[in-house]
């Protein structure tokens, strides 16, 4: 309802509205984008009793101070988080993460940033009352497609919630923080481009991650990769986690926002599996690539389903 809502009084770092994506649109041209790492995504849902198609805020490095300006709900905040809850009455609450808080009138949400990661999510009990664009109300602020006129949160915007929480329930959710290096992939549709010395380079030695990194692409730095047959291809349909080398020899992963067609010769694609540990990397950390089969890929992210269906399963209400 229009009646309850929040008043942004500091937008935070590429705060937007996200949910799993908008699917079935790439032959348009438009990418299906939505949320960096769904497994806080699913976990925050989870965390509100939301459904897994609910829409929540996604926010990078620092995030929104946020004031409910009418009513009353529930939030969680999820992912490696600073922040703080500051009552009506100036109490301030030091905030921990991967847990939900009850807010009333006047509380205000400080997420002042995150913690050695990249994004982080605030998900609301009922969900935020925003109209879905084909399906989705994930933001492609790029293409300036989705809710908000397809544009990040910025001050002084009201973000409406569906409906007041009466639940006096709080949960909490065991999460662990990942901090391995090693990205597994599998090998691209151009590997064999690529010199056998390139090709050993490129799964020996390290990369840096660029400070030319946001939801579109990751920029990589280290030990050129060298094309032996050509720099650019025909230009071909893209998937995310798509490692391109263009003629400077230096990589460029391909993340959630990525272009649906490119022209880049790919020499790998990073695994389902490590893709949200890929993405909570920050700029200046150190990555290495390991080369693995599809089968094993394949097992690995059933794996990794099966251990995000279990911290669901085992949110714990809090005394």
């Amino acid at each position: 309802m229009d009646n309850y809502f929040f008043e942004v009084l500091r937008p935070g770092i590429n705060t937007t509205f996200q949910d799993k994506g908008r699917f079935h649109m790439q032959h348009l041209g438009v990418t299906p984008g939505g949320c960096m790492d769904l497994e806080l995504f699913s976990i925050a849902n989870a965390l509100v009793g939301n459904s897994m198609e609910e829409g929540v805020l996604e926010f990078a490095y620092q995030g929104p101070l946020l004031k409910l300006a009418n009513g009353k709900t529930k939030i969680a905040i999820v992912g490696n988080v600073l922040f703080q809850i500051i009552k009506s009455n100036h109490e301030i609450i030091k905030g921990e993460c991967n847990r939900t808080y009850i807010l009333e009138k006047g509380d205000q949400v400080d997420i002042l940033s995150t913690k050695k990661s990249a994004y982080g999510y605030m998900s609301l009990e009922g969900g935020f009352n925003i109209k879905p664009f084909y399906k989705s109300v994930s933001v492609l602020s790029r293409a300036e497609i989705g809710p908000n006129g397809g544009k990040k949160i910025k001050i002084n915007d009201k973000i409406n919630i569906k409906t007041q929480s009466n639940n006096k329930k709080n949960f909490s959710a065991k999460i662990e923080n990942k901090t391995e290096n090693t990205i597994r992939v599998l090998k691209g549709p151009q590997f064999h481009y690529f010199s056998k010395e390139s090709q050993k380079d490129f799964f020996s030695r390290e990369y840096k991650i660029s400070n030319l990194t946001d939801r579109m692409g990751m920029r990589l730095e280290g030990t050129i990769i060298k094309n032996v047959v050509n720099t650019n291809i025909r230009s071909e349909g893209i998937t995310k986690g798509a490692i391109q080398v263009p003629a400077d020899g230096q990589p460029i992963i391909l993340l959630t926002d990525y272009p649906t067609i490119g022209g880049y010769p790919k020499i790998a694609n990073v695994t389902s599996v490590d893709y949200n540990l890929l993405i909570q990397k920050t700029p200046g950390e150190k990555i290495f690539f390991k080369l693995i089969e599809l089968r094993e890929a394949e097992q690995l992210y059933k794996e990794h389903l099966n251990n995000i269906s279990e911290i669901i399963k085992n949110i714990n209400e809090l005394n």
